[in-house]
């Protein structure tokens, strides 16, 4: 697992994410707008919709929130103008970062990104420049309760995962950005409860960070997470676990 994806497993599990539920209502909201904008309001006929919704009720976000996102990206209630900005650049010790936007204003947000990138060592750079050190490819999140690992790994290659790696109190299946939808789909017939699927970029080559640049790092991605119209953030850094714990205040 990435540096990124353990460090966020980390805050999560000392519930440092408990008191942003607020915040993540109104990402989880422009990313239900915006599946609905694109693909309609039947989550049956939109895989993207529909795993927007289960993201939502995940950390129960209200049945009225998600019917009001839902009507807004559908133009049900005037529509809503959010469109999707990806942003590229470089961090401490040249770790490449992606980050994922979804924004009414593209001119602020594009200030706000490229002000944090400069504040915590970093350069934002210009489209493709960080692409190359990523690849496309798909997530699914699995909750483990009541699953064993032979069981979701059996069913995920039969419905044509590439991999499953066991996160503790989840699982992930990892696909291609391709068959994500499919595959999510397909463990759902078998029997097997989806918490969520997303298309991600999963880093080629990792940088290893240590000491200060570690920090210095997670300051970054941190105070990109924090911005309101910031959706994801990938980057292709991996720091030791006993690193990170102690990172975490």
């Amino acid at each position: 697992m990435s540096g990124h994806n353990k460090w966020a497993n980390i805050k999560a599990r000392k519930g440092s994410q408990d008191a942003k539920r607020g915040k993540m209502f109104t990402k989880i909201a422009k990313e239900i707008i915006i599946s609905a904008k694109l693909g309609g309001g039947d989550p049956d006929g939109n895989p993207r919709l529909r795993a927007a919704i289960q993201a939502g009720r995940a950390i129960n976000m209200p049945n009225d929130n998600i019917k009001r996102a839902i009507a807004r990206g559908a133009g049900a209630e005037g529509g809503e103008n959010i469109e999707e900005v990806l942003f590229e650049g470089f961090g401490t010790a040249g770790v490449a970062l992606m980050v994922e936007a979804q924004t009414d204003n593209r001119n602020r947000t594009t200030g706000e990104i490229r002000h944090l990138f400069s504040k915590y060592n970093g350069n934002m750079g210009v489209p493709g420049c960080a692409a190359r050190n990523f690849q496309r490819r798909g997530e699914i999140s699995i909750p483990a309760e009541g699953l064993t690992e032979e069981r979701v790994f059996e069913a995920a290659i039969e419905a044509g995962a590439e991999d499953v790696q066991n996160e503790g109190d989840s699982y992930t299946v990892v696909t291609s950005f391709e068959t994500l939808n499919a595959v999510s789909d397909a463990l759902q017939k078998a029997g097997i409860p989806v918490a969520g699927s997303k298309p991600v970029y999963t880093p080629l080559l990792t940088v290893q960070l240590t000491g200060e640049q570690a920090k210095s790092l997670l300051k970054l991605v941190d105070a990109l997470e924090e911005n309101d119209d910031v959706a994801n953030v990938w980057a292709n850094f991996d720091i030791d676990d006993k690193d990170l714990e102690s990172f975490e205040g």
